[in-house]
This record gives structure tokens, sequence and C-alpha cells, in this order.
């Protein structure tokens, strides 16, 4: 009884000793079995040395001689640095705050390449931003962000490749100057843009001054080919005028001649002139010594035979005849 009791309890130590062992290996297992996922490093040591640095998978440990130095992330990420106080060129201190963008591209240099590889590159950041801005004044400062956002990503990159850090790009988020500049640049700002409206108000005057002129002057050139284009309807007009009034002349003189006009018909005609040269308002009348004489003529002419005399003479009532007592009123009397 008793050696089958022992016998028990050995095999119940045994079964014990044996559980305790296997829950130690599977212990050992998960402890020392390990998963890196994507965009991430480990940084394996063995014995305090490096030894390899794990990418995405599954991975073993061995136990008690490895262990993991350092977990890395390969993603980019973003350092936002507080407000600095920088001195410009021309004395001005403003404060100005960055945004740093970097990614690890070599985890080996990031765990071994500096202590504390995010404060280097901030205290980084700060002194190259006040070695740069220290060299321009502050209309430079204000006006020249892409430069200097360029000098100092260009700057940092080269400083931080023993880092195993790669700078991507670094931007300037605000530059605060004192408030007294802030005042002053406030004003100034106004007063450009008082300028630039009188500047307005004044080309828009001068434009509109240019404007009726240039159509007085219009006016004026279309009032003046309206006169004479009227001048010139007239004058052709007048001319188509006396063009006819001549033809007409001409045809009647043509057609006088080739009718054969006798000498008493020309003397006619010339009296006829002489009476419408006459007709008019002239004080004074010059007229030619052929015409002269056949107005005396005519008047001679006149005078002996009593033709053209425009003054009638009074005819004097004549008494009606006495009846003839011997012939009226008898039968077969001759009147």
């Amino acid at each position: 009884m008793i050696l089958a009791r022992l016998s028990l309890i050995a095999a119940a130590t045994d079964l014990i000793a044996l559980g305790i062992a296997a829950a130690v290996v599977i212990f050992l297992l998960f402890t020392c079995l390990h998963v890196v996922p994507q965009a991430s490093e480990y940084v394996i040591e063995f014995l305090g040395r490096y030894r390899a640095t794990w990418g995405a998978g599954i991975h073993f440990l061995i136990p008690f001689l490895e262990r993991i130095a350092r977990k890395i992330t390969l993603k980019e990420q973003v350092l936002d640095s507080p407000p600095q106080p920088v001195i410009t060129k021309d004395n001005v201190t403003m404060q100005i705050d960055t945004v740093v963008y970097f990614k690890v591209f070599d985890s080996k240099l990031y765990a071994y390449g500096v202590v504390n590889p995010i404060t280097a590159l901030e205290t980084l950041t700060a002194t190259t931003l006040r070695n740069i801005v220290g060299g321009l004044d502050l209309d430079g400062t204000l006006t020249s962000r892409d430069a200097i956002n360029g000098q100092m990503t260009q700057f940092l990159d080269e400083a931080t490749d023993q880092w195993g850090i790669k700078v991507t790009r670094v931007e300037l988020k605000n530059i605060i100057p004192p408030k007294e500049i802030q005042a002053a640049m406030e004003k100034q700002m106004k007063a450009e843009r008082d300028k630039r409206e009188a500047l307005l108000q004044a080309e828009g005057h001068k434009a509109a001054a240019i404007t009726r002129a240039e159509g007085d002057k219009q006016a004026m050139i279309l009032a003046a080919e309206g006169e004479r284009d009227a001048r010139i309807a007239r004058a052709e007009g007048e001319a188509k005028a006396i063009l006819l009034a001549k033809q007409a002349e001409a045809d009647g003189i043509r057609a006088l001649r080739e009718a054969g006009p006798t000498g008493a018909i020309l003397e006619l005609k010339k009296y006829e002139s002489l009476v419408k040269l006459a007709d008019g308002t002239a004080s004074k009348i010059i007229i030619p010594t052929d015409v002269v004489n056949t107005a005396t003529n005519a008047a001679l002419f006149s005078e002996i035979t009593g033709l053209g005399d425009v003054t009638k003479e009074t005819k004097k009532p004549q008494k009606a005849p006495e009846p003839d007592p011997c012939c009226d009123g008898k039968p077969g009397a001759k009147l």
C-alpha cells in the first residue's frame, strides 16, 4: 500500500514537472516570437551589440541572448517646434515657429547616431533658423518664406544624414513681429491702400476726361464733315442749276440760229435785254455802245410809228350819230 502510494505521488510529481516545463516552453516561444508591422523596423542587439534590423514579418528572438534595442517607424513624421525668438539683421526680435517633415531611412544610424534624434533635430532647426534669419532684415524675412524654407531644408537634410533621418521639407508656420512693428506695418499698409485708391481715382478721372475730349473731337469732326457735305451739295446744286440755265440759253440761241432770225428780230431781242437790264436795283448801269445805239434807234422808231408806247391815249367818248330823217326808218334805206 505504501509503495503504491509512493509511486502514485512520484507519477503525479513527474506530471506536474512536465506540465510546468511545457508551460515554460510555450511561454518562451510566445515571448520570443515577434511580428514586425508594416512601415516599421526593429533594431536587434546580441549580448549588447548590434546584430540585425528586422523588417515587416515574423521573427524569432533568442531568449536571454538577444533583445529588441529600438522600435522605429518608417512613416513620415512631423516635428512642430514652438515659437523661437529670432533677431533679424536690423535688430528686430520676432517669434517664428517651424514645422519639419522628416522620415527615417536607416534604422541603425537612427538608433546609434545620436542619443535623442527628435531633440537633436529640434535644436538644430532652431539654430539654423537663427542663422538664416540673422542675415536678413525685417522686410526680407517677411517676403522670403520660400527662400528660408529651401535653405533650411537643404541644410537640415545634409546635417541629419549621419542620424539616418531624411528631411523632406521645412515650413515657417508663423512669423510674429513685435506689436509696435505690427502697428507700423498696418499704418504703412493703410497708406499704400490710400495711395492706390488716389491713383485709381486719378486714372479714372483722366480716362473720363480723355473720353470726353475724344467725343467732343469726334462730334466736331462729324459736324465739320456734315457742313462740308452740305456746302458741296449746295454748290453742286447751284452748279447744276447754272449749267441747266446755260444749256437752256444755249438751246434757245441754237434754236434761234436755226430759225434764221432777221435783223429786226435781233434788234428786238437787244431791246428786251435792255429792258431786263434796267429792271434791276443797281444805281449805275454800264451799257455797251451797240446796245445804246439799238436803244436810240428803237426810241426813234417808236416815236415815229407809235409802236412800243406803253402810255395809252385816252379815247374821247364819241357821240352817237344823229338819225338821218331821210334814210333811217325807211325800208330799203342803206346805212
